[in-house]
This record gives structure tokens, C-alpha cells and sequence, in this order.
């Protein structure tokens, strides 16, 4: 099987005990084994089976294959939610004395990471502007062994050249590591471009309901034996029933994905010529800086918008209440659409230094667009821009 829908609903590891049409819930902690031999064998990995649902479940191993066929990738693991993605794929692979390189337009609880978290270890990490590729060789330092990035970037929307970094990443010896949490596995694969770990937080479009925490670490063989000894002695596991609910998400997310990513455009191209909004930008408009650059690396532009008002804090405050049918909540990827201010929430705990660095302002709000009809979507925003003047 080759297509993406096709694999998403009928590419799973093995048939169920059963016979069962649809797979179920594995609601257990540990799981018994045969003799002591069996168990020792289970321990040494001399032979493939479920120890225990920290370890591994057959409703996380189901999600894990699926998003690896996805992705293209070798292995993975599930873990409790997206940062504990993010945290465990930079914590197992660096040691004390490491260093990273990164976009600087990054989610704001992984910016946390870098530049609070990871010091406390002894693990260091720089800043480089996508504007300005050619100066990325002299960010390089001695003890540089990873190349974090996302794409597109939250909440800025900023596209990466995937091609660049993975031939950059091979020159500099480096661990490329890609956020495709805006994008999911529908729109693009970074590992086809040279990306050595891909990560994933599942609540977003992945779940795509608002219903549950997930997240996912999916990489060669090579680097997932270390990240999957780290997180299952570290014990940032998924639960079963997260994992199976997932999985079944997994089966609607093309057909969900395309829906946002038409909903998304035809709001973001709406509202492109409005007086009240400063810029619009979404990643499949031409107005976007890296247009050409999104086309060449995603299928299509995904479901988020940001909209730049003119009027700061106070003007992007009123609009947010004003709206009557988008909800005001941090999560996205939802089958409802979204708003969110940056500035005040999700990325609050950035200094204006910082914010300004990563292109967030005042006025920037972001819209995660939902499958409910694109003219019910325009309209509730046009109202609320009326009424916030």
C-alpha cells in the first residue's frame, strides 16, 4: 500500500487476538508471561512481545507503526504529550557539555527548554535566523551536535527549507531534528529530507477533536534505540486508551487536513485586503515570504492563519471577544476553530527582546481553522474585526 489514506486506516502491525474490526482498548498494566524463561527472553529483547505498558501496549505500538509509515521512518515511541516529545528527544541523545543549534522561531514552552531548562545540565543551545542561511556555518561551534528546527513555525508561521537543512545538518555531522506538529505526515515528511528525528504533538491535528495529550518521536533505528531506553526508563509513557483513540484519528486525519488547509485559505485570502488587519499570512498565499519554498515542501498550506491588527494588545483583545463562534482556548488543530493570542499566553514567558526576535507582536493573533463551514468562519471574524474598531 502506497497512499496515505489507504495506510492510515488499514496498515497495522498485526491482526487483532479476536478478530476484531476494530482493534481495542488494551487497558493494562503489565502483561503475564508463559515461564520465566519467557520473561527472561522479553527482559534481554532476545524476542518481541509486551512486558509492560510503559515499555510497550498494543494500542501505542499500533499508533507508532502507523505514524512511522507515515512519516517514513524506522521506529518511534508515544509519549504523554507533545513537550514530553520534545524534552525526550533533545535529553536522550545530548549529554552535558552539548550543544544545539536552532531556528529561533520556536514553539514558546521549547524555547523554555533551550534556554532554562537544558542549561541547568550543562547543555547550550543557539539562535539562527532563517532569513539569513549563509551565516549559519560560523553558528556552528565544537561541541554543536544538533540541528533543531519546526516548520512551519508557532505561531509565526515561518518556513524552513528542509532541503537546506538536512544537506546542512550532513556537513556539520549533526542530529537534525524537525517539529512537523503544523504540518502532520499528510502535508510533509521532513525524514525525506534528510531529518534524523521527527516529532509530533499528537493533541493537535493528529487527535484533531480536542479530546486527548499525546506525543510522538520517530526517527532511524539507530537514534530511536536511545531515545526509546531513555523514555521508558524516564517514564513519560502514553496511555493506552490515548494511544487507541489516536490511532482512530489517524484514520480521518487526510480527509480532515484537506478540509482545514481549504478552509484556511479561503479565510486567509478574504481577509488579505481588510483595513483592520496589518497582514495576513498563511504559508499558501503568494504574499507569504516563503510561498515558493512552502509549495515545494508541502502538499498543501495546513490550517493556521495568523492575523496581524493594527491597534496592538487593546485592538487584538477586543476582536478576540468580540468573536461568537471561534473558541478562545491555547490548544489547536481541533475540529473547531481557534483563537489564540501569542503574546499574552502561549508565548507570554518570552521577554519583549525575545518576542520581537521571533516576530511576535501585540496585534498577532492566531487562528487554528476548523472544519465547520468557510463562510460561517469568515463571517464571525468579519464581525468581530466591525466591532473591535
Amino acid at each position: 500500500m502506497s497512499n496515505f489514506e489507504t495506510n492510515a486506516i488499514r496498515n497495522i502491525p498485526s491482526n487483532p487476538n479476536q478478530r476484531e474490526h476494530s482493534i481495542p482498548i488494551s487497558l493494562t498494566s503489565s502483561f503475564t508471561f508463559e515461564s520465566a524463561e519467557e520473561a527472561r527472553q522479553l527482559f534481554a529483547e532476545e524476542v518481541e512481545g509486551n512486558i509492560y505498558s510503559r515499555y510497550s501496549n498494543p494500542n501505542t505500538a499500533e499508533l507508532i507503526h502507523k505514524l512511522c509509515v507515515a512519516e517514513e521512518t524506522e521506529a518511534g515511541i508515544a509519549t504523554a504529550s507533545g513537550m514530553a516529545a520534545m524534552f525526550g528527544s533533545i535529553a536522550s541523545l545530548l549529554q552535558q557539555g552539548d550543544h544545539i543549534l536552532a531556528a529561533r522561531s520556536l514553539f514558546g514552552s521549547t524555547h523554555q527548554l533551550l534556554t532554562k531548562v537544558f542549561p541547568k545540565w550543562g547543555i547550550t543551545s543557539t539562535y539562527g535566523d532563517i532569513s539569513d542561511y549563509q551565516n549559519w556555518d560560523q553558528l556552528v561551534q565544537p561541541t554543536t551536535k544538533m540541528l533543531f528546527l519546526e516548520t512551519p513555525s508557532n505561531p509565526g508561521l515561518e518556513i524552513i527549507d528542509l532541503e537546506w537543512a538536512g544537506k546542512f545538518a550532513a556537513a556539520h555531522n549533526l542530529i537534525l531534528v524537525v517539529d512537523n506538529c503544523f504540518a502532520t505526515p499528510y502535508l510533509q515528511q521532513p525524514a525525506k529530507w534528510g531529518a534524523h528525528i521527527v516529532t509530533h504533538s499528537a493533541t493537535k491535528f493528529i487527535d484533531g477533536q480536542g479530546r486527548v495529550l499525546g506525543g510522538l518521536i520517530l526517527g532511524t533505528k539507530e537514534l530511536m534505540d536511545e531515545v526509546t531506553y531513555f523514555t521508558r526508563h524516564t517514564g513519560p509513557s502514553m496511555s493506552p486508551f490515548n494511544a487507541w483513540v489516536l490511532s482512530k484519528s489517524m484514520e480521518t486525519l487526510a480527509v480532515r487536513m484537506d478540509r482545514h488547509c481549504s478552509n484556511a485559505l479561503a479565510v486567509a485570502s478574504y481577509f488579505q485586503e481588510s483595513k483592520d488587519i496589518e497582514f495576513v499570512k498563511y504559508p499558501f498565499l503568494p504574499s507569504h515570504p516563503q510561498y515558493e519554498l512552502a509549495k515545494k515542501q508541502m502538499k498543501l498550506g495546513g490550517g493556521i492563519i495568523t492575523l496581524n491588527l493594527h491597534g496592538g494588545l487593546v485592538r487584538a483583545q477586543r476582536f478576540i471577544d468580540q468573536l461568537q463562534m471561534i473558541s478562545i482556548t491555547p490548544n489547536l488543530g481541533d475540529s473547531r476553530s481557534i483563537v489564540t493570542h501569542p503574546a499574552s499566553t502561549t508565548h507570554s514567558k518570552l521577554s519583549p527582546e525575545e518576542r520581537a526576535l521571533v516576530r511576535i507582536t501585540d496585534g498577532l493573533v492566531r487562528i487554528s481553522v476548523g472544519l465547520e463551514h468557510q463562510d460561517d468562519i469568515i463571517a464571525d471574524i468579519e464581525r468581530a474585526l466591525e466591532k473591535s474598531r
